[in-house]
């Protein structure tokens, strides 16, 4: 009994320490630049769920928060036409907007692709293999303290804006309305919590608490852009403990 005791008050620091270094989590990328895959989308359209249920298919990539980073934006314009979307945001459409005054796409519709900064209509035609691409960029390097600091860092210093978003994993809606009526609509990557912060190379932000929506689990998307193109420079991400 006393040598039982003995170890057990030895081992007792060792977990300690074990926690608070697991409640801390880094992301890092390389110089390659990771495909930022981007779904606009919304509960209220009909032509959206054979899209949402694509972007699912991206958990299983090897690729997945190395080389790839897929995020579904829910706008919010479609609310109006019998279901309102419990994820839409209007941050959400205006980054779509956005996006089509700069030209990276033709116009706003859902759903709606843009991979590498640029409109992906090859999906349309039945296309489901992403685009290859073999860009270079800066290193971007995220550190989430267990204080929910988020410390992140772009080897590069110009104008940008930095982009955080926890995404919302095994997500159900029962839809009761709209053009979706009586369907059960299943998504991942979900963008909660969307958030945009002008700045040049260094962030240090607190993040705000994450969104409960019924999510399986929270994964954590973190991307920089140049501020004058809107251009996508670097991406990472990753699941949160």
């Amino acid at each position: 009994m006393k040598a039982l005791l003995h170890v057990s008050l030895i081992l007792l620091p060792f977990i300690t320490l074990q926690a608070q270094a697991a409640s801390t989590q880094e992301w890092h990328s390389g110089t390659k630049q990771a495909q930022l895959v981007e779904l606009y989308t919304s509960e209220g359209c009909s032509s959206c769920p054979p899209a949402d249920k694509w972007l699912s298919t991206l958990k299983d990539d090897p690729a997945l928060f190395k080389d790839l980073v897929p995020i579904a934006f829910h706008v919010d314009y479609w609310d109006y036409i019998g279901w309102k979307d419990p994820f839409a945001s209007p941050l959400h459409t205006q980054r779509q907007r956005t996006y089509a005054r700069f030209g990276h796409i033709s116009q706003i519709y859902t759903p709606g692709l843009v991979v590498d900064n640029k409109e992906w209509r090859a999906w349309f035609r039945g296309q489901r293999t992403l685009p290859k691409s073999n860009k270079t960029s800066g290193e971007l390097d995220v550190v989430l303290n267990d204080n929910n600091i988020l410390n992140v860092n772009y080897s590069k210093n110009q104008p940008m804006e930095l982009h955080v978003a926890y995404l919302g994993m095994g997500l159900s809606t029962e839809v009761k309305a709209g053009e979706n009526r009586n369907r059960q609509l299943n998504h991942d990557f979900v963008a909660l919590n969307y958030l945009t912060l002008p700045g040049s190379q260094n962030w240090d932000i607190l993040l705000p608490s994450i969104q409960e929506k019924g999510q399986e689990r929270t994964a954590l998307a973190v991307w920089v852009s140049d501020r004058n193109t809107k251009e996508v420079l670097q991406a990472v991400g990753g699941y949160l403990n």
